[in-house]
């Protein structure tokens, strides 16, 4: 069951890697925005602050958020050209193949903006991580966070993309969605990075996040087919 979900899945998001490696036209402007709202931040306020230091966390998720936007709104943007989604409904793969497929691809696309925009961010800042366990605490707050992030997302990039006004439509419906996996990926960041807490203050707030991801993981895997077939 589970080689006949994954194969299809990889080949989607193998698709879907190499078309961008080859065009690099969405991590460019990916990268590009992440840039632009580091160099404002760092010439709005003086990074030797240390009071400024306050708004990594949140800068870390506006870059995360509105970058992932920018990906998510041509996630299906191929497939809506002479209608290619249609192939897919008639395709011998199960639905939620299609989903799985998205959610990879989109989630490796910001992962990579992060790794190149988070050091960015923390060298203009002069931002130093303390601990190997809240680095490694960090890291899983992050995966976990975007990996919510996407997984709505996707789902609501798949129901906006068979409307004209997609770009607009997609961050009205995801906004108000993603908002406690936001809440709490800020509030985990900051416990670790900022107050330099240990994992077990952040755990309260990592827990929302696991509970959020697998929640809505579950309802959009279960509710891709019904999306496709609007």
């Amino acid at each position: 069951m589970m080689t006949h979900l994954l194969k299809p899945a990889i080949a989607i998001a193998y698709k879907d890697l190499y078309l961008e490696w080859k065009t690099k036209q969405n991590m460019m402007t990916m990268l590009i925005f992440s840039g632009l709202v580091i160099v404002i931040f760092s010439f709005a306020f003086d990074p030797a602050n240390a009071a400024v230091r306050a708004l990594i966390p949140g800068m870390i998720w506006v870059i995360t958020i509105f970058s992932g936007i920018i990906g998510l709104n041509s996630s299906f943007a191929l497939e809506k050209e002479e209608d290619r989604l249609a192939g897919f409904i008639v395709a011998p793969i199960d639905p939620a193949s299609i989903y799985l497929g998205k959610v990879i691809a989109n989630f490796i696309f910001v992962l990579i903006t992060q790794l190149i925009a988070i050091p960015v961010l923390f060298i203009l800042f002069d931002f130093h991580l303390i601990g190997y366990r809240n680095i490694a605490a960090f890291i899983l707050v992050l995966f976990l966070g975007t990996f919510g992030f996407i997984v709505v997302g996707t789902m609501l990039a798949a129901v906006s993309s068979h409307i004209k006004s997609s770009e607009t439509l997609l961050p009205v419906l995801l906004f108000p969605l993603v908002t406690p996996v936001v809440i709490g990926a800020v509030q985990a960041t900051r416990i670790l990075l900022i107050e330099h807490e240990t994992f077990r203050e952040a755990l309260s707030w990592i827990q929302l996040i696991t509970v959020y991801d697998v929640l809505f993981f579950v309802i959009s895997f279960i509710l891709f087919e019904y999306v496709l077939e609007v």
